[in-house]
């Protein structure tokens, strides 16, 4: 694989299209989670469970983040990103940095061991699982909080990139 030495202006139109994908399945495993973990939790009791079609749901969701995710961590190394904005701050830069690369690895992780847990029936990974839940609630909020400190504190309009592809 091949690095673009490049930076891109902003993302392509497969870029954000993969972003707002995996922020709506995101959304919706944490909306439809409790059939998941009403099954696991009979599991874990020795009881039976009826199937709900949200527990393949979830499954399935799940694997499809971490497809989408590899997609769009090959297409980050092959493309690129475009650099922040020249207002922001350098701590705030290194910050943003981290936290991008965060998503990758808490949103990999999670399908990871939700899937260990599931069809491998690992307690341990259902556990990381449960824990990077937390984790990647934490960088939701960071990401979401950035959009109005960037707009109002900043005054650069990063938003747009997520929102207009490039050229």
């Amino acid at each position: 694989m091949t690095k673009n030495t490049n930076t891109p202006e902003g993302y392509s139109v497969t870029q954000i299209a993969l972003h707002w994908a995996v922020a709506v399945l995101v959304a919706a495993q944490y909306i439809f989670k409790d059939a998941i973990s009403g099954a696991w939790e009979a599991i874990r009791a020795g009881e039976d469970y009826a199937f709900d079609p949200l527990i393949l749901a979830h499954v399935v969701v799940g694997g499809l983040i971490l497809a989408f995710v590899a997609w769009r961590l090959v297409l980050r190394l092959r493309r690129g990103a475009p650099l922040p904005p020249e207002n922001e701050p350098a701590p705030l830069k290194a910050l943003s940095h981290v936290a991008h690369w965060a998503f990758y690895a808490v949103l990999a992780a999670m399908s990871v061991t939700g899937l260990i847990a599931w069809f491998g029936d690992v307690t341990p990974a259902a556990q990381a699982h449960n824990v990077l839940k937390v984790v990647l609630l934490a960088l939701v909020a960071l990401h979401v909080l950035a959009v109005p400190f960037h707009r109002i504190v900043l005054k650069n309009n990063v938003m747009q990139r997520m929102i207009r592809p490039a050229h």
